[in-house]
């Protein structure tokens, strides 16, 4: 056996090709669920990694916590373990006003507003999803009747960049980014710089643009009902190709 990764505290031999990814552990493990063969590969902290198969392919499905720093250890990991395709399935908050709660967004692209990628590569360096993922990624939605866009997301280090001095949500809505997440800029650098296709498809959960009646609340059956949705395409993704 070879020796465990430091932190997902996985096996290399034992991690499939294919990856699914999401903030939540509790959302891995639900994700898992559907694998047959559903085994558990390994577990610290926030990050939980379970194996088995979709369809008759081998894939997994991983937990990165919240925050492009701690995430970009999974993904530097899964791709030190010999993993070649990863798909992020997350929540977002729409910044463009046709985006609603409930909707998927197919990210082609990520703004780098994520506080680590600096530290990784030069800043004219772009954060692009593979063609061939976000390709996978339109094929599954389209077999759905799930409302979707497609576009670039802002990738913030804050959770509540507009409650905070300097906010630049409205600047960057202005300039076409669609909705507003903290992972994908850290998946899609790290998987150019490692050879990993990546893409991503997230579920909007509100918009911090606009303040909601009641306040931001994710906890809500419209939420529920499209991360399932979300879950299930991006395992038909993930084998795609």
């Amino acid at each position: 056996m070879a020796e465990r990764t430091p932190i997902l505290r996985v096996d290399p031999d034992e991690v499939p090709e294919r990856v699914l990814v999401m903030g939540d552990p509790a959302r891995a493990e639900l994700a898992s669920r559907r694998l047959e063969g559903r085994r558990l590969l390994g577990s610290f902290r926030e990050y939980v990694t379970y194996g088995g198969t979709h369809q008759g392919v081998e894939v997994a499905v991983a937990s990165h916590g919240v925050g492009a720093p701690g995430a970009v250890i999974v993904f530097e990991e899964l791709s030190r373990a010999g993993v070649r395709r990863i798909i992020r399935t997350g929540t977002c908050g729409g910044l463009a006003v046709e985006v609603e709660d409930g909707d998927l967004v197919i990210v082609t692209g990520a703004i780098r507003a994520d506080g680590v990628t600096d530290a990784m590569v030069p800043a004219p360096f772009p954060a692009l999803a593979s063609v061939d993922v976000v390709t996978a990624i339109r094929r599954a939605v389209a077999s759905t009747e799930r409302r979707s866009h497609e576009g670039v997301v802002l990738t913030h280090s804050l959770f509540y960049p507009g409650e905070v001095l300097g906010g630049d949500l409205e600047f960057w809505h202005r300039a076409g980014a669609i909705a507003v997440e903290m992972e994908c800029a850290a998946l899609f650098v790290n998987g150019s710089l490692n050879s990993v296709t990546t893409g991503a498809v997230l579920v909007a959960d509100g918009n911090p643009l606009h303040r909601e009646e009641g306040g931001y609340d994710p906890h809500r059956q419209v939420v529920y009902d499209a991360v399932e949705a979300m879950i299930d395409i991006g395992l038909d993704a993930l084998i795609d190709g």
